[in-house]
């Protein structure tokens, strides 16, 4: 872990500092085709297969990933050959039946039968071609269901984290540099109110008991969050199940390739296998699927604490100490709803109410642009907020702002109603065909990462640890937590 926070930190200060502005003025030169604000469905891939191969590969795509391009384009042609099967057998049997009630009027039956034998092969072919058509669609589809999304332009290109574009760092003055700084956790110990033991017995690792003035400090967090972003922000408190349905996930994109790092629940909801939400962007993103809103409802705007549940499959051995991968955690989400014009300023406007957050907690951060090997796999664009944290001298993400634009929505089904314009709308008709609708999710902020990065960034010389002043009424007036005398 000092390793790759060492070089995390080396190559942060080889880059220095670069602030752009929306659109950006640095960018990586990539070499793929831009993505156009094209929708990612099984025409695009059989239409412009070069175009999502190159945004596959941008992605540091897996071999199965990649061919499912040509696969995809196969069955599709196929797809095209059984409804002209189909279509051919229906029209026959029509054109037949149309003759068999001639021949029937004029009593010719002998005639009428010969030709009903051939309405039943018609009938067989048309049959046929349906199930093949069924079975073949849903291939499609669970192949498609495998494509992550599209990339945004501003996407520099790069294998992982060291790859991400600096856009700004915030609080550079306020950084605890050097060494001789402790961990959350020892400070967390020595406050009390901190018990891996009991959590162990409990539940295992990767879990954590708090009480006390650690519990009353996770509470006054989350208060604060919430108060600033419903209150100064405008955002809709939602309190959402912490269970959801496989199609639920499907429908945010955790599944079905992310299975592993669900929890699954035994028994079934709405007739459907169970999880354990991962983020409260699942149920909320999904509040709206199948509906087709209106356009003056848009930009809708979330935000909903809930816990978080990650079987975190793929972490085995990192962060192992203290509290900053568990398998449960709390999280502040925000989850907006808009138009496909609106979404690039709201994404912005996002990532800037949960910037404000941290400035407001005193805490240095940095805001990085993700490269297109370390972007989610729902995600067009991506701007991660690290926390700096003293005891690793290194920044840590705290939050992750998505743009996904109409990805989430096309599996979900989730669809806007364009207001008519101009003589069709004074004259009270005109009405569009729906579009789909951009969504956007970012952490408004992660709880445990938040207490965590105050217990480090604030933390005393003789082991007390002095509150952000904006959490001192949510305290009960307490500015300081000190440390209990030792038994």
């Amino acid at each position: 872990m000092l390793l790759l926070a060492t070089r995390s930190l080396r190559a942060f200060h080889a880059r220095g500092r670069r602030d752009v502005g929306l659109h950006g003025a640095v960018r990586m030169a990539s070499g793929r085709p831009s993505s156009g604000g094209k929708t990612l469905d099984v025409k695009l891939v059989t239409e412009e297969p070069d175009l999502v191969l190159a945004h596959l590969k941008a992605r540091r795509a897996s071999d199965e990933q990649v061919s499912s391009v040509s696969d995809i384009a196969d069955l599709y042609l196929r797809r095209k050959e059984l409804v002209k099967e189909q279509q051919g057998a229906l029209t026959q049997r029509k054109s037949l039946s149309a003759e068999i009630g001639k021949l029937m009027r004029e009593k010719q039956d002998a005639e009428a039968a010969k030709l009903k034998t051939q309405v039943e092969y018609a009938n067989s072919v048309a049959s046929t071609a349906e199930e093949q058509l069924h079975q073949l669609e849903r291939e499609m589809d669970s192949l498609m269901l495998q494509m992550p999304n599209l990339l945004d332009d501003r996407v520099p290109d790069g294998d992982d984290e060291l790859n991400n574009e600096v856009v700004l760092e915030w609080g550079v003055e306020r950084r605890k540099v050097g060494e001789g700084y402790l961990w959350h956790d020892d400070i967390a110990a020595k406050l009390g109110g901190y018990d891996p033991a009991a959590a162990a017995r409990l539940s295992g690792a990767r879990f954590s008991v708090l009480s006390g003035p650690l519990a009353r400090l996770e509470r006054a967090i989350v208060q604060f969050f919430l108060d600033q972003h419903t209150a100064e922000n405008g955002y809709r408190e939602v309190s959402v199940p912490y269970i959801v349905s496989r199609s639920t996930l499907t429908g945010t994109g955790q599944l079905p390739k992310f299975e592993e790092d669900l929890f699954a629940v035994n028994h079934q909801v709405n007739g459907e296998d169970a999880f354990l939400i991962p983020t409260a962007e699942v149920p909320i993103t999904n509040l709206h699927r199948d509906e087709i809103l209106e356009a003056t409802q848009l930009p809708l705007s979330y935000v909903g604490l809930t816990p978080c549940f990650r079987a975190e499959a793929g972490s085995y051995g990192r962060d192992t100490k203290g509290l900053l991968r568990q398998h449960q955690f709390h999280k502040v989400e925000l989850v907006k709803i808009t138009t496909p014009e609106q979404s690039d300023a709201e994404h912005e406007a996002l990532t800037r109410d949960a910037e404000e957050c941290l400035r407001l907690l005193e805490l240095p951060y940095r805001k990085v642009r993700l490269c297109s090997g370390d972007i989610g796999f729902a995600a067009a664009h991506c701007y991660d907020l690290e926390v700096w944290l003293p005891a690793q001298q290194t920044y840590r993400e705290i939050a992750s702002c998505s743009n996904c634009r109409d990805f989430q929505a096309r599996r979900m089904a989730l669809r806007y109603r364009p207001a008519p314009l101009g003589a069709a709308k004074e004259a009270g008709k005109g009405k569009k065909s729906t579009v789909l609708c951009h969504t956007i999710n970012g952490s408004g902020l992660a709880v445990g990462r938040t207490l965590v990065a105050i217990l480090e960034n604030c933390q005393e010389e003789d082991g007390s640890v002095r509150l952000p002043e904006v959490l001192v009424p949510y305290m009960g007036g307490t500015t300081k937590l000190e440390p209990v005398a030792k038994k």
